[in-house]
């Protein structure tokens, strides 16, 4: 259920909100259009290398600056499946449950997966493992509450469907 398989891109420590989704396209709602900007001020490139599935790895403090939910959202419609940082700021690891947007903490993994390597996720077990070096991280599985809600992409789709009262 917890699964995922992609390319890793790679960033450093305090990648804000503003870097994330600069503050000059949060005149939308249109997801794909956020996305369409996601990470353009500190890589320029990334809409272009970005593909489904590909996994987002960053140091201490991923997230920190404004609390904006559009920050997850660009990120999780931008193709990125899972985001592996050393720490993450508060607001945004819960704004990014919310919506949906699997993370996890693993300084381990961090050290261990660079830039472009191929990297496969089993959250349920607690497991990441970086296929292009051959080693295997572990990290704590979510709580099978916050397992339903990622699944169901997000709180309100999993408070409709029943799943959380």
């Amino acid at each position: 259920m917890m699964k995922f398989n992609g390319k890793s891109i790679r960033y450093g420590d305090n990648v804000d909100t503003d870097v994330i989704i600069p503050a000059r396209y949060l005149n939308t709602i249109d997801k794909k259009e956020l996305a369409s900007h996601c990470m353009e001020d500190i890589d320029k490139d990334f809409k272009n290398k970005v593909q489904a599935g590909d996994i987002m790895v960053a140091g201490y403090n991923f997230g920190c600056g404004s609390s904006r939910e559009h920050a997850p959202i660009a990120i999780k419609e931008s193709g990125i499946s899972l985001v592996i940082a050393r720490s993450f700021a508060r607001i945004f690891y819960r704004n990014s449950i919310n919506i949906g947007l699997a993370i996890v903490e693993c300084s381990e993994a961090v050290d261990g997966i660079s830039d472009g390597d191929l990297v496969e996720a089993d959250l349920d077990e607690g497991v990441i493992y970086n296929k292009t070096t051959g080693k295997s991280f572990r990290t704590t599985p979510f709580p099978a509450f916050i397992q339903k809600i990622i699944a169901n992409g997000g709180l309100v789709a999993s408070i409709q469907n029943g799943d959380i009262r």
